[in-house]
């Protein structure tokens, strides 16, 4: 019976130093729990009987999860360890004491049960505990007091820990599969569904949208877009610049140059002594007519024109207008250059054309040394252009696309040129190389065009209010000037300036000081037929066989001719007038608009007048616009006998001339041998 007895104290004692070791040491030794969980109000109650008992050392209770001892909080125990003792519990609600050092203790859960059975056991028995025994049994006690304590400090309503958490449940399995799935990667984009879902639904919270479910295809769209931006490009380094980037860095050079921060009165003082125009003042008025630029362009351009003035010698500058183009637009100033200045251009093109003429008579040496045949034709003679300061040349124009890029200055007009662009309409590109292709051939690029162009803009739209200009009185060139027509003005420093509705009521107050371009493209005529005096004898002599080549000479309005004398376009009258204020007329401007020439614009206060062009530089036409009718074709050469091709002859007949040749020839030699017996004879 004692060894019985034994036996079983041995196998209790083995259990409990099975349970005393360490959390995660018990957990893989322990099988799984037979038995229902005991419930929480059990631990409730017993947690008041175990009263304030002083803590055990970190070092001997089991750490959360494998946590190193000395972390100063201590998990309770797995709930398998504690039913692992194969021991039936014990109703709830009983508990039982074991003194130990005159302590009374709550009966601990778990392991503890074991001990409690094992005390009367060992009572009944008559069988002692040993030192290690009852050491063990102290260690257990503490371990079940900690886990009081630990679920004393838990949240009310959580879940105390079990063994099944160790291995996952069948949900969190099918939630970890599901998250997988999602994560999965597409093999074209890369990207997964679990962060697209993400990302849209941050969207949504972070917006806000109105009606989200009917517009969440859209926003899907948009955050797959974002993934896609442009990435940079680490083997080469792409420095773009925007054009609006790249003209604001330009513009900005414009407000640097001038220091126009400081005060109005030196504004003024700088225009007056470089010959600059008030742009702004201009503007002003124009607005009130409901024509401009804006504010904004306007005053880059005046600071563009003030650094037109500051590069070049410059006596006087104006602001032409602006005419738009299909890639760019061209701003125009009209710039008169001082006296002395253009002198070394002109020579340089002197020089440029002289060398088309010596490479034009070298070619011609070359054709004399091939002894090709030579052409009786003779090209008409090509009409010169004006000179410098005369005629369509009097001003020099300069052209940019943007207020800030350099100014580049146009080449002079040729009569060509005008004559061809009157028969010709094109849009400008804003390119001044690009090719002009039309028919008839234009002699020129864009450049050239656009010369023509404002010469012809300029001839039928600068107006002037009646006595603004007068002709200058010098005795010398009075009866020349008659003849052909004065071309110079000046100012009437004597002018009162003329009533605006006086201006709005009558075309006559308003005149041309522009001189008229005649048909040959010149402001002054040429005889391209000049008689010498030799020629002169010549032709008088031939008065009674042939009639003299003749040219009639080309007449124009001359200058500060009143508009109300130009030509009406289908009785719609050239010029239209209109207040620039109906409801206060005594401050109201009068303004003046082309019909011939859309966007060609004046206005006068009565002594102060401008002009100004905005458009596409086309003249207006009543009729859609149709090429000219190539010329006719030239009729063939008159054919006669001397020119009709013979047949070819016959052996017969080459057989007979051969003959005939022969005879001649015999009856030649036979005179001359008789002549010469004669001539012996005597």
């Amino acid at each position: 019976m004692e060894d019985a007895t034994s036996l079983s104290q041995e196998k209790e004692n083995q259990q409990l130093g099975e349970a005393a070791r360490p959390w995660g040491e018990g957990t893989a030794a322990s099988p799984p729990d037979p038995g229902p969980r005991p419930s929480g109000p059990r631990e409730a109650a017993r947690a008041p009987d175990a009263g304030p008992l002083p803590r055990s050392s970190c070092a001997l209770s089991p750490g959360p999860r494998g946590r190193a001892a000395g972390q100063g909080v201590s998990s309770p125990p797995p709930t398998a360890a504690r039913q692992d003792l194969g021991t039936p519990r014990q109703p709830d609600g009983a508990t039982s004491g074991t003194p130990d050092a005159g302590t009374p203790l709550s009966d601990p859960p778990g392991p503890s049960t074991a001990g409690r059975e094992s005390a009367p056991r060992s009572q009944s028995t008559g069988h002692r505990m040993s030192s290690n025994e009852r050491s063990q049994q102290k260690e257990l006690r503490s371990g079940s007091v900690q886990e009081e304590d630990w679920s004393s400090h838990q949240a009310p309503g959580q879940p105390e820990p079990r063994a099944s958490e160790a291995a996952p449940s069948t949900l969190e399995i099918a939630v970890q599969n599901a998250k997988s799935y999602l994560l999965l990667a597409s093999s074209k984009t890369g990207l997964n569904l679990y962060d697209h879902l993400s990302n849209v639904l941050t969207k949504i919270l972070d917006e806000h949208p109105e009606n989200a479910v009917d517009i969440i295809e859209n926003i899907s769209q948009n955050v797959k877009m974002a993934h896609f931006s442009k990435k940079l490009d680490t083997l080469q380094s792409e420095n773009e610049m925007l054009p609006t980037y790249e003209i604001a860095e330009r513009q900005k050079a414009l407000f640097l140059q001038g220091h126009l921060e400081g005060a109005d009165q030196e504004l003024e003082d700088e225009i007056a002594e470089n010959s600059l125009p008030n742009v702004m003042e201009s503007a002003f008025y124009f607005e009130q007519a409901g024509v401009g630029l804006g504010t904004d362009e306007t005053y880059r351009i005046f600071l563009a024109l003030k650094q037109l003035t500051d590069t070049h010698p410059v006596q006087r500058c104006r602001f032409w207008g602006k005419i738009l183009g299909l890639e760019m637009n061209y701003i125009i100033a009209e710039v008169e250059i001082r006296e002395g200045e253009d002198e070394e251009e002109m020579e340089e093109e002197d020089a440029a054309e002289t060398e088309e003429r010596d490479n034009g008579e070298c070619d011609a040496d070359k054709d004399e040394e091939d002894e090709l045949p030579k052409s009786f034709y003779k090209p008409p003679q090509a009409i010169p252009k004006e000179e410098s300061r005369t005629g369509a040349n009097k001003y020099v124009y300069f052209v940019c696309n943007e207020p800030g890029r350099p100014w580049v200055k146009l080449p002079p007009v040729t009569p060509a040129q005008i004559v061809t662009a009157r028969k010709i309409k094109k849009f400008f590109t804003g390119r001044l190389d690009a090719p002009i292709i039309s028919y008839p051939p234009f002699p020129g690029n864009e450049s050239n065009y656009l010369r023509a162009q404002i010469a012809r803009i300029s001839a039928g739209t600068h107006v002037s209010p009646l006595g603004f200009y007068q002709f200058g009185e010098e005795e010398g060139e009075e009866e020349e000037e008659v003849e052909s027509g004065r071309d110079t003005f000046e100012e009437n420093p004597d002018f009162e300036g003329i009533q605006v509705l006086d201006l709005v009521e009558s075309l006559s107050n308003w005149v041309h000081h522009v001189q008229h371009i005649l048909p040959q493209g010149r402001c002054t005529w040429f005889n391209p037929i000049p008689k010498h005096e030799e020629e002169e004898e010549e032709d008088e002599e031939k008065e009674e066989k042939e009639e003299p080549d003749y040219i009639e000479q080309e007449v124009g309005p001359p200058l500060l001719t009143p508009i109300s004398e130009d030509l009406e376009i289908q009785n719609i009258p050239a010029w239209t007038t209109r207040l620039s204020s109906s409801l206060i007329p005594q401050y109201a401007t009068a303004v003046l608009r082309s019909n011939l020439w859309p966007g060609a614009y004046a206005f006068s206060t009565g002594k102060k007048f401008e002009n100004f062009y905005i458009g596409w530089g086309c003249k207006y036409s009543v009729d859609n616009y149709t090429p000219p009718v190539p010329p006719p074709v030239s009729q063939e050469y008159s054919s006669g006998p001397e020119i009709t091709e013979m047949d070819d002859p016959s052996v017969e007949e080459e057989q007979a001339f051969r003959a005939a040749q022969e005879a001649t020839e015999l009856a030649a030699q036979d005179s001359e041998e008789s002549g010469e017996d004669e001539d012996d004879d005597n």
